[in-house]
């Protein structure tokens, strides 16, 4: 890789993390990108790295941006579970593609693993929201993320691979 190709990835890679901040800014204004419910569009940057891996970093790094600046007030812990949780599951999904020949059985995986792994936030607002007066159920919690996860993952999978017909995710990231 040459230092021009590095240097590319890079910028890339910060323009989709500040891609995910913008993204993530309005549903915050609205009290929907922390807590119970989510509804990031932004997390439909998560199938970026279905088309090339590499994209990984940026969607990391903006899951870590906005966490730790634009959250809740447990602003330390939005950003290692909210990382922890995209990280986990954009890992798993570059282990498994290679095994998976179609762009859409990636983003199905990639629906799935988000969704599943948001069981990671929900335990972290039961631990941060119970006190000894008051109890977060965790299943309900759990029931209400992964399926507002799943909603928008589903939904902006098509636009994604839309886009990906005229940008060319994976070229842009390699030339």
């Amino acid at each position: 890789m040459t230092n021009q190709s590095r240097l590319k990835t890079v910028i890339l890679n910060g323009l989709v993390a500040a891609l995910y901040v913008v993204l993530s800014l309005f549903p915050g204004m609205l009290g929907f990108a922390s807590g119970a419910i989510q509804f990031r569009i932004s997390e439909g940057l998560n199938h970026l790295v279905v088309f090339n891996k590499k994209y990984l970093w940026g969607v990391f790094g903006g899951v870590l941006v906005f966490n730790f600046f634009f959250s809740s007030e447990n602003k330390l812990l939005d950003t290692l579970f909210g990382g922890g949780q995209t990280l986990l599951a954009l890992l798993v999904l570059t282990l498994v593609m290679p095994y998976l020949k179609q762009t859409w059985q990636k983003m199905v995986v990639n629906i799935l693993l988000f969704t599943v792994s948001m069981c990671m936030i929900a335990w972290m607002i039961v631990l941060t929201g119970s006190t000894a007066s008051t109890h977060i159920p965790f299943w309900p919690t759990y029931i209400s993320l992964a399926l507002s996860e799943a909603v928008i993952m589903v939904i902006t999978a098509p636009v994604m691979y839309a886009v990906d017909k005229v940008v060319h995710f994976n070229a842009q990231m390699k030339s």
